[in-house]
């Protein structure tokens, strides 16, 4: 007669690392920077889904994107002074 009430669908949650993709495409590396978003856009999705498995790969995938943008970004600060200190040792 009565209708049993829907138990709402608990989902696990799982980071996404979109501020820290964010971050790391404005500060460091735009190009890996953005491919870290993708990813992190793509875990809340999957999570809805169900696919948590896909959601940790993709929350994965953002951050180790995120920490190659973070590399980058700090490679080429220092590339970049110790061309400045090179030109500025040689007199130029």
């Amino acid at each position: 007669m009565y209708a049993s009430p829907s138990t709402p669908a608990t989902y696990e949650k799982v980071d996404n690392y979109l501020v820290w993709a964010i971050l790391a495409t404005l500060f460091c590396c735009l190009p890996t920077g953005i491919v870290a978003i993708v990813y992190a856009a793509q875990v809340d999705s999957k999570v809805g889904a169900g696919d948590v498995a896909g959601a940790r790969q993709s929350a994965r995938n953002a951050a180790t994107w995120s920490w190659v943008s973070l590399g980058l970004g700090l490679l080429f600060i220092l590339l970049y002074f110790g061309l400045v200190a090179v030109s500025i040792s040689l007199g130029r």
